[in-house]
């Protein structure tokens, strides 16, 4: 399973002057911190001091959040419709591929 958030949602036409939607996905990812082992007492001190200030001040905790573009669905108005699923911008969806399918479903 895998998490997507709807970025963008466009009007569009396809060759043929049909109406349609292009829907892009991305995908959004914590990029983990890795652990740096300070060689000196000044840098440990100090490595020390900024992980207290970070559990103090919520506003200094940062996460390295990097955004991963998935999918974009070109769509005619009606295929859009025989989708059934209404796409909301900034809306979390859950996406499963499996057995040659996509199967989309709003995330909790």
């Amino acid at each position: 399973m895998i998490q997507v958030r709807v970025q963008r949602i466009e009007s569009i036409r396809d060759p043929e002057g049909n109406l349609g939607k292009r829907i892009e996905l991305i995908e959004e990812r914590v990029i983990p911190r890795f652990a740096i082992q300070p060689k000196t007492e000044e840098a440990k001190m100090i490595r020390n001091v900024v992980q207290a200030l970070q559990q103090q001040l919520p506003m200094a905790r940062t996460r390295a959040q990097f955004a991963f573009p998935k999918i974009i669905l070109f769509l005619t108005e009606q295929e859009y419709e025989l989708l059934g699923i209404d796409f909301d911008v900034n809306q979390t969806y859950e996406l499963k591929l499996s057995g040659q399918a996509i199967k989309f479903r709003k995330a909790p």
